[in-house]
């Protein structure tokens, strides 16, 4: 499971545009975003974070890993 923080995502529209970019990279990954928190979650992906990153960025956003705690 991969984790962004991703403070440019304000609105449901934003959430629409993330998931798809997303999805276009790697279209088996489950995306859930948590807009209050700010956060997009992505689970069963099988891309990398580097790639997810630059679709995200490339839809606009600018999407920052959270390291998970060991």
């Amino acid at each position: 499971m991969l984790t962004f923080e991703v403070n440019d995502m304000t609105c449901g529209h934003c959430v629409s545009s993330i998931t798809k970019a997303v999805k276009a990279v790697d279209q088996d990954a489950k995306v859930t975003a948590d807009l209050a928190h700010k956060r997009v979650t992505i689970e069963d992906a099988h891309t990398n974070a580097q790639a997810l990153t630059a679709a995200m960025t490339d839809a606009g956003f600018t999407p920052v890993q959270i390291q998970a705690n060991a």
